[in-house]
């Protein structure tokens, strides 16, 4: 996720550097030639390509309220994972009796909870588990096609068995079986967010506009400066192409980019805390990178 300390102009000028070396060579090109060259007879009403940016302005103004919502359901599912998973570990703690046997059992579904905040950030971002996750797994020979479920579905398990071993009261084993069901909730919106694609068909419509405005829009400008041509030629579509670039990658808020929702930075919230909560000694939190995003 970006934050507000500094923000990457290179980094954002790398991502449209095709468009901006396209549209600067054709508004110098066009822009000249309109100008001192052949095409100064040409003459394409300024309305038309007003038609066509009032048009554009539409559409990347459905396209980035799209995103956007997208982005922010992604951030309000994960700021729920972080209140379930206090949530989790609180109900256990109040309703588990004080023994040694029950503090295990605590501190194993703090464990749990924590590492299943990791493997799902890792499993939506569709990159090799972190070494933590790797090392979870293997210590307790777990596999399967779904971590993240695999995981809830040991804390249902474990739930059943300590309902049978301590007689916890079924209003209260109902109470964090409603928690993990929330759980498994919001696992399954960003599942949604995650494989549902924006229409591609969109994107390219708005782009094809862009260009179109771009063509025509140098044979609608008065001809008394060159530069000041060549200057609207290139600066209007690059306004739109930038807009459209940042709803794309608002967009995708899973997609291990710099305007990622930050589920790594709020994994290590989440260990932290529970880890806290639940007797054990929270994990040395590694330095956040001076940046100007988290992850």
């Amino acid at each position: 996720m970006l934050t507000q300390k500094r923000i990457s102009v290179l980094y954002f000028i790398k991502l449209i550097k095709n468009d901006l070396l396209t549209i600067g060579i054709y508004a110098m090109t066009i822009g000249t030639l309109d100008h001192y060259g052949f095409l100064k007879q040409i003459q394409i009403p300024l309305a038309l390509a007003a038609f066509v940016g009032t048009t554009i302005s539409l559409l990347l103004a459905f396209r980035t309220s799209q995103s956007y919502e997208r982005w922010w359901e992604a951030r309000v599912v994960w700021g729920a994972i972080v209140n379930d998973s206090r949530t989790l570990i609180r109900q256990l703690k109040q309703f588990l009796p004080k023994s040694d046997e029950a503090k295990w059992f605590l501190v194993s579904y703090a464990e749990r909870q924590s590492i299943w905040c990791y493997t799902l950030a890792d499993s939506l971002r569709k990159v090799p588990f972190s070494p933590k996750v790797a090392e979870y797994f293997e210590k307790n020979n777990l596999e399967s096609a779904n971590r993240p479920n695999l995981l809830l579905d040991i804390h249902s398990n474990d739930l059943a068995l300590m309902s049978e071993l301590f007689s916890i009261n079924p209003n209260k084993q109902v109470q964090v079986d409603s928690t993990i069901a929330r759980l498994c909730d919001s696992m399954g919106k960003c599942e949604r967010i995650k494989n549902t694609i924006f229409p591609r068909s969109y994107s390219v419509l708005i782009h094809f506009l862009i260009y179109v405005l771009m063509t025509i829009l140098p044979f609608g400008l008065e001809d008394k400066s060159v530069f000041v041509e060549i200057l609207l030629t290139f600066l209007v579509p690059v306004l739109f192409i930038m807009i459209e670039r940042t709803a794309i990658f608002m967009q995708d808020p899973f997609e291990n980019l710099p305007t990622d929702t930050p589920m790594t930075t709020l994994s290590m919230t989440i260990e932290r805390n529970i880890m806290e909560m639940a007797g054990a000694r929270p994990p040395v939190q590694p330095q956040q990178p001076d940046t100007y995003y988290i992850m």
